[in-house]
């Protein structure tokens, strides 16, 4: 891990806890476990003001393109949960990938737990979007 924990923004932090606090009540087992995980890794996370976030970490409205080790690969945009749309490649930070990526960095390998089982994924690139969220909303 290119940064040795998370590395989330301050205010997405906010936002990443109050979802994580709501997403409790799902019945799937493998969503529960992937929020799960990601509460964990919070836990640890460091805690960045905007203007000192590095360019490289996958952060919410970020595009990234992952590898697997089965050799597929895949690129979308992490979003909040009702912004997500699969078949327009925007994936929701509650998903099991959405959760296994965010605050990982460019380069970065993670092993997660998906519904077709245990599966170890490269970040191969990160793109910050021009888009930023309007957080006053949310918050």
């Amino acid at each position: 891990m290119k940064y040795e924990n998370l590395v989330i923004e301050k205010k997405e932090y906010v936002i990443l806890k109050r979802v994580l606090n709501l997403s409790g009540f799902h019945q799937d087992v493998t969503l529960k476990k992937s929020v799960g995980s990601l509460a964990r890794e919070l836990e640890d996370a460091k805690i960045c003001d905007e203007n000192k976030m590095p360019k490289d970490v996958v952060r919410i409205n970020s595009t990234v393109t992952i590898a697997s080790e089965t050799g597929w690969h895949k690129t979308f945009q992490l979003v909040l949960p009702n912004e997500g749309d699969v078949k327009n490649n925007k994936i929701s930070l509650l998903t099991p990938m959405g959760a296994a990526v965010i605050g990982y960095a460019e380069g970065d390998t993670v092993t997660w737990e998906f519904p077709a089982g245990e599966q170890k994924l490269t970040l191969e690139k990160v793109v910050q979007e021009e888009k930023h969220l309007n957080l006053n909303m949310i918050l």
